[in-house]
């Protein structure tokens, strides 16, 4: 892939597989708009009361603003998360997967802020949201 090369789909999906294999996220959907990644929940990504883990939802935001930022170009894949600041607004019940929507809000030369809100699958009610800030190299 070209520096300025906008992935597909599956070479999105080629990309996380090769590059992070320990992460669980799905990628549902990539476009140059928005991203949406998924995670399968089940007993590992639970705390007391039922309910998915806060670091969990935190790594599913993160997840999909470093998508989103590769949504624009591969070449961005060097990228670190400089900050991310997530607000938790409802305990996700423990049997839905999640779902994270990704918008970039801003490309500088050297930083990315991204839109994350992070929703049960089968529904828009939001359980999170984040701001997620990335360091362009």
């Amino acid at each position: 892939m070209s520096a300025d090369h906008v992935p597909t789909l599956d070479q999105m999906r080629e990309f996380f597989a090769r590059e992070f294999s320990q992460n669980p996220v799905l990628i549902d959907e990539v476009t140059t708009d928005h991203v949406v990644v998924r995670m399968e929940v089940d007993h590992q990504h639970l705390r007391p009361g039922q309910t998915v883990m806060g670091p969990v939802m935190m790594a599913l935001a993160d997840t999909a603003a470093y998508t989103a930022l590769l949504a624009r170009g591969i070449s961005y894949a060097p990228a670190v998360t400089s900050s991310l600041h997530i607000t938790f607004l409802a305990r996700p019940k423990a049997d839905q997967d999640l779902l994270a929507i990704g918008h970039l809000l801003k490309l500088g030369k050297k930083l990315a802020v991204i839109d994350v809100r992070v929703q049960p699958a089968d529904r828009a009610e939001l359980v999170a949201h984040a701001t997620v800030t990335y360091s362009i190299p």
